[in-house]
Parts: C-alpha cells; sequence; structure tokens
C-alpha cells in the first residue's frame, strides 16, 4: 500500500509541475521527437489511399463544408 501512495503521489508532482510549466509558459505540451511530421509523412498511415473509415469520415466533412456553403448562401441572398 506504501508504493501505490508514493508512486501516486509522484505522479500528482509531475502533473502539477507540467501544469505550472504550461500556465507560465503558454505552450501546449508536445513531443521532443517534433511528431511525424519531422520524418517527412503527411499523415499516420503515410499511404497512398487512404482506408474505407477515412474516406467516409472526408466525404461527411465534405458534405457538411457544402452545407454551410449553401446555408451561407441563402442567408445572404
Amino acid at each position: 500500500m506504501g508504493v501505490f501512495i508514493a508512486v501516486f503521489v509522484i505522479m500528482l508532482v509531475v502533473i502539477l509541475g507540467m501544469s505550472v510549466g504550461y500556465i507560465v509558459q503558454r505552450k501546449s505540451l508536445s513531443g521532443s521527437c517534433g511528431g511525424i511530421s519531422s520524418l517527412g509523412m503527411e499523415k499516420a498511415c503515410d499511404c497512398k489511399d487512404p482506408c474505407d473509415d477515412k474516406k467516409a469520415r472526408m466525404a461527411a466533412e465534405e458534405r457538411a463544408a457544402k452545407l454551410k456553403e449553401w446555408q451561407k448562401n441563402q442567408i445572404d441572398s
């Protein structure tokens, strides 16, 4: 039980330190390596053709954008 409490306290101190650092520097947390963009990859899977789920999400986003544009045109006219 003592180990659990010690680890819990250490984790609280780490989280508190990160939150104070964020408040002081106003920088979001980021990885030390720079992410996948530093590897020259544009997306996580780096596939030429996106999977079916990704295609469905992209189509839904496109439909939503067209609907929003159509609604804006209706309001303007």
